[in-house]
């Protein structure tokens, strides 16, 4: 599996109402792409639940390359491009997941980034990192990793932002989620 993100931050005046519309009118046709697991379109505003800028952030979980290759070679890409300029994408790796279907009844993502310090070994470094995942009840969520960046990030997916009020993250708000080909 691998995981993908691009984060396109926009102007502080941006109109977040363009974003939202954007995915309401465009979010289906992701709805059963090959190889995809889950699309989370995920947008932040400024000001809102303490975010400091506009930004829409999509996070992709793939069964396998070959969808993400079709994805970014096969012109679906090419519409961030041509909206947003040329962007970043951001590739990992999942190492923990405790989600269930039930994911898709979240409003909200809560993302916390850790570094992973160098050290002799890694062996355990699933367990230590599962040990270390601060609690939040009533939420599911995702660990992914990156060895480029030797970082991790835990993707909580929560209804009740007052459970985090005292964590620093970024909380997104969640306007679609697509899911793959359900039936195979």
């Amino acid at each position: 599996m691998l995981a993908t993100q691009y984060k396109i931050t926009l102007p502080s005046n941006y109109d977040m109402n363009i974003i939202k519309e954007r995915v309401k009118n465009n979010g289906y046709k992701t709805d059963g792409f090959d190889d995809l697991t889950f699309k989370l379109y995920l947008i932040t505003e400024k000001g809102i639940h303490s975010n400091l800028q506009n930004s829409y952030c999509p996070l992709y979980l793939w069964n396998g390359s070959d969808g993400l290759n079709k994805f970014l070679f096969s012109g679906f890409f090419d519409n961030i491009i041509q909206s947003f300029g040329w962007q970043r994408v951001n590739v990992g790796i999942p190492l923990i997941d405790t989600t269930s279907s039930k994911f898709t009844e979240y409003k909200y993502l809560f993302q916390l980034t850790r570094d992973i310090q160098p050290q002799e070994s890694l062996n355990h470094f699933k367990d230590t990192v599962q040990a270390e995942v601060p609690t939040i009840d009533h939420t599911e969520y995702i660990i992914i990793y990156n060895p480029d960046q030797w970082k991790y990030d835990i993707y909580y997916f929560l209804n009740d932002v007052s459970c985090i009020k005292d964590m620093n993250g970024t909380l997104y708000s969640i306007l679609h989620i697509s899911q793959g080909d359900l039936s195979s």
